[in-house]
């Protein structure tokens, strides 16, 4: 795979273990250090990945809340024990719920993108059910 013109090497690392993972990286933006990854068969839904050294950040928008709830937040919370990379947050407007993970870009390897992305696509596919139900409280 060839660099573009102007990738960072961090930027470029990224994008090639994603495309030899079999990912197909839907928008990229060079400048910005974002790429966005969709794979419908392991749920992933326009999750972004930020290139921003020393960090790589995943982000995958979940479900907004529309109801204040501590059940939802506490089911939420015991979740992410149970998560083996990343964790649910919640954005700087506490409704929006996010899956979030950061690696180190020093020595990043494929696994490590591979195990984030995989864990993402578990917890999605065996949370699933209590999921849709928070996102239609009202």
């Amino acid at each position: 795979m060839k660099n573009l013109v102007g990738m960072s090497e961090e930027f470029s690392k990224v994008r090639d273990c994603l495309l030899d993972l079999g990912y197909d990286i839907s928008h990229e933006d060079v400048d910005s250090g974002t790429m966005v990854v969709n794979d419908v068969s392991s749920g992933l839904n326009n999750l972004v990945l930020g290139v921003a050294d020393p960090l790589l950040i995943f982000e995958q928008f979940i479900f907004e809340c529309q109801v204040d709830s501590v059940e939802i937040l506490q089911s939420l919370l015991k979740k992410n024990r149970d998560i083996i990379h990343g964790a649910f947050v919640l954005d700087e407007t506490g409704r929006r719920v996010i899956f979030r993970d950061t690696l180190q870009l020093h020595n990043l390897g494929k696994n490590e993108i591979e195990g984030t992305i995989n864990s993402l696509g578990l917890l999605l596919s065996e949370y699933s059910d209590d999921l849709i139900k928070f996102s239609h409280l009202h």
